[in-house]
């Protein structure tokens, strides 16, 4: 599933998987690409690499990833995960409201989101996760099998994100007056662009380059 090279395009590319004990998760990368070329010379955040939970992607059955394919955008509003809004405690790990975009077209599924990988407990000490997701897409830097999530760095990617959504599509988050528009909201020419179903587990030490 290639990219268009028209619009804003967050490019997934899966690398495998990932086991450390009784957990798993899809390990792969992330890009932001602006009419094909990469945002990330603007802003490093906007390229690194995903999590998301085991395969084989379905769109129709819960508790794995989804199907490789071609997803709009949209901007998020619930009750866990805002586009606008959010918290940025420095200090206080997965304080609501945490950011998110949200994935549209996805079969029987919903809430398929980019959103942090996050501790279950608000507040956890240290803040980490292994996976945060039964479908959704946890921005992160480099790992290895062995390694978690960390929340605050993995929220920064998340906001680099947004904040480059709102760049590109300004309209899906404010209105004509400048008021934000606190409802999902369609993110025109938005797209996420999932490639791959690999089902490999990857090496435990070694982490995994596109």
């Amino acid at each position: 599933m290639p990219i268009t090279g028209h619009g804003w395009e967050f490019h997934v590319q899966r690398l495998g998987l990932h086991r450390r004990g009784q957990q798993a998760r899809t390990y792969g990368s992330y890009e932001v690409l602006i009419d094909g070329v990469s945002a990330a010379p603007g802003d490093p955040k906007l390229k690194g690499n995903i999590c998301e939970t085991i395969g084989p992607g379905s769109n129709n059955h819960k508790g794995v990833r989804i199907a490789q394919g071609r997803y709009q955008l949209t901007t998020q509003f619930g009750a866990r995960y805002e586009s606008i809004g959010f918290s940025t405690s420095t200090t206080i790990a997965a304080d609501p409201l945490m950011p998110g975009v949200a994935l549209i077209g996805t079969g029987e599924r919903s809430a398929i989101l980019i959103h942090p990988g996050h501790p279950t407990k608000v507040g956890a000490v240290p803040p980490v996760a292994y996976i945060s997701s039964i479908g959704c897409f946890n921005p992160t830097q480099s790992l290895t099998a062995r390694d978690d999530i960390n929340f605050f760095e993995s929220r920064l990617r998340v906001i680099a994100i947004i904040d480059s959504l709102k760049a590109f599509a300004p309209r899906a988050f404010q209105n004509a007056s400048g008021h934000p528009i606190r409802e999902n909201t369609t993110i025109a020419g938005a797209f996420v662009v999932v490639d791959g179903e690999p089902m490999n587990f990857l090496d435990d030490d070694a982490p995994a380059v596109a």
